[in-house]
């Protein structure tokens, strides 16, 4: 099923949410996962603003296949960022204009998302402004697809051959692809380092694929005393999350950055980098 972000938004946004039914019970514990997702959101938002926004002002296709897109929230984060930028933000029509940018597709299989991968050629070919292809997430069906397999081969099967599409299409439209993955090996003390097997898990195939990669980890919650009053027990913890991104490509290298997932989206924390090694340059 295929839909724009307005027609989703608009079939959603009548229906009350109930994320808070009882926060006693069901409380945020804002994992690496969410770290994740709005950092999803926020490739999202900064594709689909306006120029006038600081936005591309371009079109994204989210392929979702672990039926986790909130589109509330990621109405919440434009809206906010349309205010910040300027922009009529609280203009309906603004906002629906960014959310026409936006084509969600949902898989529940495998199979399906390789259909999608073939009918993706046909919608890059139609919507030129496409340039950004987010993919939530690719290791979604590694679980089902092992179970039903014989062997490891049959197993990579379609993985395999949705890699060779995807390779396809950065080739022809030179789209940007995101994708996430599932961690199935973790190191046992810390958070998972680039290095680690859990990149392993994944078929040939999609690891030759990858040019660019980005571990999230969870830090303290950071403490923002401008958001309530201690006395009456309001104040808010800010999440904070580090990403370690490797390349593969070109010069090979790492960054390390940190931001914290506030009412309005993310936002980065510059950090210090550490002094040179006088002895190593030397």
């Amino acid at each position: 099923m295929s839909e724009s972000g307005t027609q989703l938004f608009a079939r959603l946004e009548a229906r009350r949410c109930l994320k808070d039914v009882e926060p006693r019970l069901f409380a945020d514990d804002g994992g690496p996962d969410r770290g994740k997702t709005e950092l999803l959101y926020h490739l999202l938002c900064r594709c689909v603003l306006p120029e006038a926004a600081g936005g591309l002002e371009v079109d994204v296709v989210f392929v979702d296949t672990d039926y986790s897109l909130d589109m509330f929230r990621l109405a919440s984060v434009l809206d906010s960022r349309l205010n910040a930028g300027g922009s009529a933000g609280s203009d309906d029509a603004v906002l629906r204009s960014c959310l026409s940018r936006l084509l969600v597709v949902r898989c529940s299989s495998s199979s399906q998302l390789l259909l999608t991968l073939h009918f993706l050629e046909t919608t890059l070919s139609s919507r030129p402004r496409a340039a950004l292809l987010l993919i939530d997430s690719i290791s979604a069906f590694y679980w089902s697809d092992r179970s039903e397999a014989a062997s490891v081969a049959k197993q990579e099967e379609k993985l395999s051959r949705c890699s060779e599409l995807l390779g396809r299409l950065l080739r022809d439209y030179r789209i940007t692809i995101f994708a996430t993955c599932h961690p199935i090996r973790r190191g046992s003390n810390g958070p998972p380092s680039s290095s680690e097997a859990d990149r392993s898990h994944l078929c040939r195939a999609w690891q030759r694929l990858v040019t660019h990669r980005l571990v999230c980890s969870r830090q303290e919650a950071q403490h923002n005393p401008a958001n309530g009053d201690e006395r009456s027990g309001e104040q808010r913890n800010w999440q904070v999350f580090t990403v370690h991104c490797s390349s593969w490509t070109g010069t090979r290298g790492s960054r390390v950055s940190s931001f914290r997932v506030t009412d309005g989206g993310v936002e980065f924390i510059w950090t210090p980098r550490p002094p040179p090694d006088l002895s190593a340059v030397l």
